[in-house]
């Protein structure tokens, strides 16, 4: 089964096999109003206007969190043409994220495999929190994200990779989303 990720100006239809589904919290930049992750080989029938990825993961680890949660999905497009050393870099930076910011449970770095809608996302990076201030205070503000991974979206610093444009999304869930561990 392949995990997706909808970004999308409804809620999904009671017959997907959504894992989790719902509106966008305040602070959201890039997205359409509703998010839901799901699994499915098939992709799922989207209104119109959705941006949907199908994800292969790069990294990824798993954190148990009893109750609802934070999900949150960064989606990004690397620029063509970045030479795979570079590439490797960035991902690994991403993927040290969790091992610096304690308040990161469960995350996956994936790369895009298949997408509809107008988007040219490469990556995903997903995290789950037990509050949004983890994501909006701890995350954003950790130095970390600003001494090693900031770097790569900053258009005006040498050596960014990141299109200017993103999806930055994130809504409550009442399950885990992010259950997988993929190691090195």
């Amino acid at each position: 089964m392949t995990r997706r990720v909808v970004l999308a100006t409804t809620m999904p239809d009671p017959g997907h096999r959504s894992l989790s589904a719902g509106p966008d919290l305040p602070g959201c930049v890039g997205g359409h109003g509703y998010s839901w992750d799901l699994r499915s080989d098939a992709r799922p029938e989207l209104p119109a206007r959705a941006d949907e990825v199908a994800l292969r993961p790069v990294r990824a680890g798993f954190a148990p969190l009893t109750g609802p949660r934070v999900k949150r999905t960064l989606l990004l497009t690397v620029r063509a043409g970045t030479p795979a050393d570079v590439l490797a870099e960035f991902e690994a930076d991403l993927i040290a994220m969790p091992q610096h910011i304690p308040t990161i449970r469960s995350w996956a770095l994936s790369r895009v495999v298949e997408r509809t809608g107008r988007s040219r996302w490469t990556h995903a990076w997903e995290q789950e929190y037990a509050a949004v201030e983890g994501l909006t205070g701890e995350y954003l503000l950790n130095p970390y994200h600003w001494a090693h991974v900031d770097r790569w979206f900053d258009g005006e610093v040498p050596g960014s990779i990141v299109e200017p444009t993103l999806a930055h999304v994130f809504r409550w869930s009442d399950v885990p989303v992010l259950t997988e561990t993929v190691p090195d």
